[in-house]
């Protein structure tokens, strides 16, 4: 079966794997960008680049930094702590604590300046009176308080290393790949024929030949090409160091991500709850009304003209048919009757049947997932198959279901005109927060010229 991933067929079915299209690779450009050409290969490029010499800025700002948050905590922790026996430690602790969480603010945002990494910012200590009281102990009980305490112990060793490391490599590199740009200086200012490399009592040797000269240069080099990725090596505990211990907790972020999930439920099913008293005030309720007053004036007209009567009845007979299909309708659009009795196989059928062009339908399932993921899964279905009617200008469709390990994979592809997005502001963009809100994912693959493979992905919950 195709999948959002790659054009092969069914043999990829038993995969799904959850996540995002995009590019990766050498040399790839920010989302939504072509990817930039380079002439020369990272190893090559990396000391020129940009990147390179913002990490290097931020090791070389750590040590001063880490020093001064590692003294402030050693400080405020060891006087607190002494002084817990009597009131003032309760206070001076969480005083510490709190401006351990103005330095990670810092440090978020020099991560975010050099490292390009975009750390969120931890919820805030707020206590439940308002008071001092209640906001002493809501700090010393914060979770994130004492991460952002151990960062400012731990980092300042890991900071003295780093920074040894990466400027003895950066400036030994500089110096011998230089060096024969400033060799000169030990004859003229030092007495000595250039740079010793050994020497005793009884012999000297120096590097002064041009042979010498080119081979340190070229270590030099070789010194310079290997110290960005040293710098990033090391720089990449840095990252987890601040990704860890100075963002929100996994919990937090959860709670997080759940209440955001939420207002798309309520939001979704408040858009629901007004469209279905759109359709019942313009369609069947319109309806019904005009049925009422043709059999009021039916009644009115039966004892004087039988035949006029008898016509409108028979017109109201017309309409009482046309409002219970429009009822029907907006019951299917609901909840469909042959999905709670067949399953998804014979609803997803009975959608492709009204289609405007001929889809085939594949479900295999051994079993049937929870109601509402059902329910969520013939939805989506439903509005991909509107969307191929509508927008698409296919000649066919095919839609498959399966199952793979806890997930439930649905999969629409038409052999349309392509360019569908998931884009802010289109369809696909709101079924998109809709399958989120279920911890649900739908990747589009749609290039121009088609075809377009749809896959959405819902957590199984059986």
């Amino acid at each position: 079966m195709a999948t959002a991933y790659g054009p092969d067929t069914r043999d990829h079915k038993g995969s799904g794997t959850r996540g995002h299209s995009g590019h990766t690779g050498q040399g790839a450009g920010p989302q939504g960008q072509a990817p930039v050409k380079h002439f020369l290969p990272a190893a090559l490029r990396a000391p020129l680049e940009a990147r390179s010499g913002r990490e290097l800025l931020y090791v070389v700002l750590s040590l001063p930094l880490s020093t001064a948050m590692f003294v402030f905590a050693i400080t405020m922790t060891s006087v607190g702590a002494g002084l817990l026996i009597t009131f003032i430690g309760i206070p001076l602790l969480a005083v510490g604590l709190a401006a351990c969480r103005g330095f990670g603010v810092m440090e978020r945002a020099r991560a975010r300046g050099l490292l390009k990494l975009d750390v969120a910012e931890p919820v805030r200590v707020r206590g439940k009176s308002g008071g001092p009281m209640s906001w002493i102990g809501a700090v010393l009980k914060s979770g994130v308080s004492w991460r952002h305490l151990l960062y400012a112990l731990l980092h300042f060793p890991w900071a003295v290393f780093t920074f040894c490391v990466s400027v003895t490599f950066w400036s030994y590199g500089l110096a011998a790949l230089t060096y024969p740009l400033w060799h000169w200086v030990f004859p003229v200012f030092v007495g000595s024929d250039g740079l010793q490399l050994y020497g005793d009592r009884t012999h000297a040797e120096y590097l002064d030949s041009p042979v010498e000269l080119a081979a340190t240069s070229a270590v030099g080099l070789v010194l310079v090409l290997v110290s960005p990725w040293i710098v990033r090596g090391l720089l990449s505990v840095d990252r987890l160091m601040v990704s860890g211990l100075l963002g929100p907790s996994a919990l937090s972020a959860r709670v997080t991500e759940l209440e955001s999930d939420r207002g798309v439920v309520v939001d979704t099913a408040a858009a629901d709850l007004r469209r279905i008293e759109r359709d019942l005030h313009d369609g069947a309720q319109a309806r019904l009304v005009a049925l009422a007053m043709d059999l009021g004036l039916a009644k009115e007209k039966f004892t004087d003209d039988p035949e006029a009567a008898a016509r409108m009845v028979d017109e109201a007979h017309g309409e009482v048919k046309v409002a219970l299909q429009e009822l029907r309708d907006l019951a299917r659009g609901i909840h469909p009757a042959v999905l709670t009795d067949r399953g998804l196989d014979a609803a997803l059928s009975a959608i492709a049947s009204r289609c405007t062009v001929p889809v085939t339908v594949e479900v295999d399932l051994d079993a049937r997932p929870a109601q509402a993921i059902e329910g969520i899964a013939y939805f989506t279905v439903s509005e991909l198959l509107q969307n191929v009617s509508k927008h698409a200008r296919a000649t066919r469709a095919t839609v498959d279901v399966w199952r793979t390990s806890d997930r439930l994979m649905l999969q629409v592809t038409d052999n349309g005109r392509g360019g569908a997005s998931a884009s802010v502001g289109s369809g696909l963009a709101g079924l998109t927060e809709r399958l989120d809100a279920v911890d649900g994912v739908l990747v589009v693959h749609s290039p121009a010229g088609g075809p377009t493979t749809v896959t959405a992905e819902l957590p199984w919950r059986g």
